[in-house]
């Protein structure tokens, strides 16, 4: 086993984030959904980059991920691939690209692949999804499962509360993890359940768990880089800490901005050729 933290590492694979695990060391997580963004996080120091299906809310304004289409996924992949040099990079299979059945669920897996330079995808559900998992794991693709709330199911929930409070949908879940990680995925997003819940999966699995409102004692963290940086407001849930706040900076910059142009002084001379 390596001794080195993954601060030292060149490129994340996902025998890194195992080793992570396996010594304790958590690991970090955000979206991105373009180059530039994508460039800062990787820059950051960041383990994993999610390029999330959550672009059909903060990047195209829908009210849910339904929407998104698995071109429109490709294309925001794609962007974000070219920006990492460091960062492990999964991108959600949107809704409908893979639950139908197993071979259109590789199809979709390997277009991504193939068309965006990923390193990894991501899908939603347990049992009920195994089929399609062990089809995409066996072309070779690596598989990051998805359980708890799980927003392509929104319709089906009703609500975005959260998740396996009761008894029998913990069993589930506990259960679905435990095919998950037989099937051959190499870590697991939970997603808005009780924290002794997710606790019990992470040390249940062998394999990397990492949270979103599942408390601390999950393998890793995940957020909306959005959400993080409190360019979108709207959304504050319990589990979201706000790192800073650019929606009051960029409306200020943008302000001196129109300020500027009205009163003539932008450009001024030394900007002017």
């Amino acid at each position: 086993m390596s001794v080195h933290s993954s601060a030292s590492v060149k490129r994340i694979t996902t025998h890194i984030l195992q080793e992570m695990k396996n010594r304790g060391e958590k690991i970090s997580m955000l979206t991105a959904y373009d180059f530039s963004m994508a460039k800062i996080v990787d820059d950051a120091g960041i383990d994993i980059i999610l390029v999330g299906d959550s672009a059909s809310n903060v990047m195209a304004g829908h009210e849910t991920t339904l929407p998104i289409t698995l071109d429109q996924m490709i294309y925001h992949a794609s962007s974000v691939v070219r920006a990492v040099n460091r960062a492990f990079v999964v991108v959600d299979i949107p809704f409908g690209s893979y639950q139908g059945n197993s071979t259109e669920a590789l199809r979709s897996a390997i277009r991504i692949m193939k068309e965006s330079g990923a390193h990894a995808i991501k899908v939603e559900g347990g049992a009920e999804i195994k089929e399609s998992v062990v089809r995409i794991l066996s072309a070779g693709v690596p598989v990051m499962g998805h359980l708890g709330l799980t927003p392509q199911s929104i319709y089906k929930f009703g609500t975005y509360s959260v998740r396996a409070k009761e008894e029998s949908e913990a069993q589930k879940l506990l259960e679905d993890a435990k095919i998950l990680e037989e099937c051959g995925c190499f870590a697991i997003v939970l997603e808005k359940i009780p924290a002794k819940l997710a606790k019990k999966v992470a040390e249940t699995v062998s394999i990397p768990v990492i949270g979103i409102g599942a408390g601390g004692d999950v393998d890793g963290q995940v957020l909306v880089v959005h959400d993080l940086l409190g360019i979108t407001q709207e959304f504050k849930p319990r589990f979201l800490r706000q790192y800073a706040d650019l929606q009051s900076i960029m409306l200020e910059a943008f302000g001196n901005y129109i300020k500027d142009v009205k009163n003539r002084d932008f450009p001024n001379e030394k900007e002017s050729y």
